[in-house]
């Protein structure tokens, strides 16, 4: 089976160098590589198609990214279809399920023999006069109606939940299908934000680019930053500093720790534990007033920028963030450990929102959700860039895949990003901030990733004949993994759904993109 372009995490290819497949060709690929091979789908998405192949110019192209994790290899195809129907992959591998289903609802494609094919952010086609769903252009389009899962039955009952919540959150649709307690099934309705940030970056970058890239998902501010500045950096050849490279990865651990104590605090007060709920609360703070010390941003904004970063570190800094770090590990430690000594929390925790390793591994789960399941996935060992390639951290798992192998991962993790960030202040080295972006290469692809504190972040750029971006695909770990918690609920209790749903913690916007 041909196989696609190899590259490497942060690498530029000329898209003449990215293979372009016959459609059954490409699909053979895909469904070889995914159930056969144990590669995984990192991105799947459609853009206007390569005019360079002939008779399928006017249709769509398809461009797959696949993820060696063992090997740290990552391969790149493509294929032209002609706009209107392809062979869906999901009745043969479940991991495109919803990448189908989004290059369905924007460029018109049907994917024939989806078992499910909905969509997903509920829009018109970017393609005017090609809508899978055979809609009108005039069609009113509003979120979450759409044709849901029906269990029917004597003493079967349906819950909806949403998409408006009584806390300040943001807006998703959660219905179930229940006998008495028990989830049968847990439909997830999204796309109630219609934000088309994809969309905005083509014909950049602009003044505006990166703004949109740090509020992707506003709690990873530092990853999609990220993400995106090795992208423009691979695509202009531009060299980043080892000192930049350090104070990005500090950034992003920051970013890590103060998400993850937030929520063990949050998973502690689901179940009113409210010692390490109190606790947490006040030291997810802290870990942000850290990333504000070094950026004048608690969520990091303005710090990770093309080319190197926005705020060096002077010496002073580096002594207030090392003492802050160290008085936090402490109390950190004292708060979480607190969890783990009380019968009450375990018992609740334990067998909680259950999902198993080889649905994990088949829906190609990422981040946490995946390393509770014994996983060993984490773009900064399996794909290192920045600071990570000198600095190797190893992968923190759990085997049950319950509320509690979730929340000790975190934990695990808590203990290792404390240690990375003062060793990093201890050995800060020399260097600038950085330089000013370059011009971009024309007519180039590159991927883009990095282990967020939800996981995998995903970026990729194309650029056209002048060096601008083309197409810019942005997927969020949350893509992954929301199918991970409707699985964690079937069979469980929906009285668990909250502790269930704040184990995963995943982002509204990072998905409605």
């Amino acid at each position: 089976m041909t196989a696609g372009a190899a590259t490497r995490n942060g690498r530029a290819l000329a898209l003449k160098d990215v293979p372009s497949l016959e459609p059954s060709h490409f699909r053979g690929w895909l469904v070889n590589a995914l159930r056969d091979k144990g590669k995984r789908l990192v991105s799947y998405f459609g853009s206007a198609a390569d005019s360079s192949s002939g008779p399928a110019a006017e249709g769509i192209s398809l461009v797959a990214v696949l993820a060696d994790d063992a090997n740290g290899r990552l391969s790149v195809a493509r294929t032209n279809c002609d706009g209107t129907a392809f062979a869906s992959l999901v009745p043969e591998t479940a991991q495109p399920h919803l990448f189908e289903r989004e290059i369905a609802e924007q460029y018109g494609v049907r994917f024939e023999g989806h078992p499910w094919l909905k969509p997903v952010r509920y829009h018109h086609s970017y393609r005017p006069a090609h809508d899978a769903w055979g809609r009108p252009a005039d069609a009113t389009i509003l979120p979450g109606v759409t044709d849901f899962f029906r269990v029917e039955g004597d003493e079967v009952h349906e819950v909806a939940v949403g998409p408006v919540h009584a806390g300040v959150i943001e807006p998703g649709h959660f219905r179930f299908q229940c006998h008495g307690e028990e989830v049968f099934h847990l439909e997830i309705a999204l796309g109630y934000q219609h934000r088309g940030v994809e969309r905005s970056v083509v014909g950049g970058p602009t003044k505006r680019t990166l703004p949109y890239m740090e509020t992707v998902a506003g709690d990873t501010t530092i990853g999609h930053a990220l993400a995106y500045a090795q992208a423009v950096e691979a695509l202009a050849g531009m060299p980043v500093s080892a000192r930049a490279h350090a104070i990005r990865g500090i950034a992003l651990e920051l970013e890590r720790l103060a998400n993850h104590v937030g929520d063990l605090g949050a998973l502690a007060g689901d179940v009113a534990y409210l010692p390490t709920a109190a606790y947490c609360g006040r030291l997810r703070g802290d870990f942000l007033n850290m990333t504000a010390e070094i950026c004048g941003s608690r969520f990091g904004r303005g710090l990770v920028r093309p080319g190197g970063i926005g705020f060096d570190l002077l010496p002073a800094q580096v002594e207030i963030l090392r003492s802050r770090v160290a008085v936090a590990r402490r109390e950190v430690t004292e708060a979480v450990e607190l969890l783990w000594e009380t019968p009450s929390v375990r018992e609740r925790f334990d067998r909680t929102g259950t999902v198993t390793p080889e649905d994990a591994e088949a829906l190609g789960l990422v981040g946490p959700a995946a390393r509770a399941c014994g996983i060993q996935r984490d773009v900064r060992h399996d794909f290192p860039s920045g600071i990570f390639r000198f600095v190797h951290l190893p992968v923190m798992t759990a085997h049950h895949g319950d509320v509690n192998s979730r929340a000790y991962v975190r934990w695990l993790e808590i203990r290792q990003s404390i240690s990375f960030i003062l060793d990093q202040l201890d050995g800060l080295p020399p260097g600038g901030p950085g330089a000013a972006a370059g011009v971009m290469r024309p007519d180039s692809l590159v991927v883009s990733l990095t282990e967020g504190w939800r996981g995998e972040i995903c970026h990729v750029a194309t650029t056209d004949a002048a060096g601008r971006f083309s197409r810019y695909k942005i997927t969020d770990p949350s893509f992954h993994n929301w199918i991970g918690l409707a699985l964690a609920l079937r069979g469980g209790q929906i009285s668990d759904f909250p502790l269930c749903n704040k184990s995963f913690n995943l982002s509204y916007c990072g998905h409605d993109l």
